[in-house]
């Protein structure tokens, strides 16, 4: 059965302000490498909008209305120091959440094995009522709740590997026993949460780094304490925060990880998925600021993703 590759030329009318790192080049570094023969196979789809109730499966409907009514009609207005919005952002952001619905509707009815979502805004720092670090709308939130109130799945695992920590997805579901949420990342970093002592309600799961850390110790990590907990939950799918920032050629942060390292853990999720999901996997880009790190990183990922 195919993968699925989620994407769209509209994810590059979301400009930023000049310096930042999340951009478009981002997308287009993806393109390309995606572009080469090994991918012929994928299944390709353009995005589609999600609507406001759909984002307000993840967030408070106070805060669906601000970021509709805060888009300027020039320029950019800032909604955290890291966080700015521009004329399309609403529009684009609706895009990258739809796009994740889309990608959990074509696995969860089988007409696909599993799924890569290159999209951009990214969504795992936005909490139910904050943007922040980039993101606006929780992507891998909003997909998981969309497979439980459209597709009656029971038990949704996050799992998150972007060097940032996913305090978003962990604050929404913070006391939500049928998501289950696991993360390694970089500790300390940006945005400060993450420690091991933050369980939720027996399903978080946090594996920090420390700085420096090589793909020896995030494996050692994610075997350690991600693998176990997502098979002790034994989720109906599961849904991947695939953030490419902890390459050892990335500015944001100071992780070790080669392409090798990711295509490694897809290989775990994907081993993981089989015992409890089907195989069911739906991975949505987060994070990856170098472009040639992303790019050969990606390549890796949803090459993995396509051998399932």
């Amino acid at each position: 059965m195919a993968t699925l590759l989620v994407t769209d030329p509209i994810f590059l009318e979301h400009l930023v302000l000049p310096g930042q790192p999340e951009r478009p080049d981002r997308l287009r570094a993806i393109a390309q490498s995606l572009a080469e023969e090994p991918f012929d196979a994928l299944v390709r789809k353009g995005a589609v909008a999600a609507d406001e109730d759909a984002l307000m499966l993840a967030h408070d409907e106070d805060y669906v209305a601000l970021i509709r009514d805060a888009a300027p009609t020039e320029g950019f207005v800032r909604l955290d120091p890291d966080t700015a919005m521009m004329s399309k952002t609403w529009t684009v952001a609706r895009h990258a959440a739809g796009s994740a619905m889309l990608a959990v509707d074509d696995v969860l009815s089988g007409s696909v094995k599993n799924a890569f979502v290159a999209a951009r805004p990214p969504g795992h720092h936005a909490e139910r009522d904050r943007a922040m670090g980039f993101c606006f709308f929780n992507n891998a939130a909003i997909a998981a709740r969309h497979a439980q109130r459209s597709h009656g799945i029971r038990r949704v695992a996050i799992v998150d590997w972007d060097v940032h920590h996913g305090n978003g997805t962990q604050a929404i579901f913070y006391e939500d026993p049928t998501v289950l949420y696991a993360s390694t990342h970089q500790m300390p970093l940006y945005p400060g949460t993450g420690a091991e002592s933050e369980r939720g309600v027996g399903n978080i799961f946090n594996a920090p780094l420390p700085p420096g850390a090589d793909g020896a110790a995030f494996r050692t990590a994610f075997s350690r304490k991600v693998i176990p907990a997502v098979d002790a939950f034994q989720p109906e799918l599961v849904i991947v925060s695939a953030g490419f920032d902890a390459h050892w050629r990335d500015p944001l942060a100071s992780l070790k990880l080669k392409e090798e390292d990711f295509a490694w853990a897809t290989v775990e999720v994907l081993a993981l998925a089989e015992r409890h999901a089907g195989g069911r996997v739906v991975s949505l880009l987060e994070g990856g600021y170098d472009l040639t790190g992303l790019a050969d990183s990606v390549a890796a990922h949803v090459g993995e993703l396509m051998k399932a």
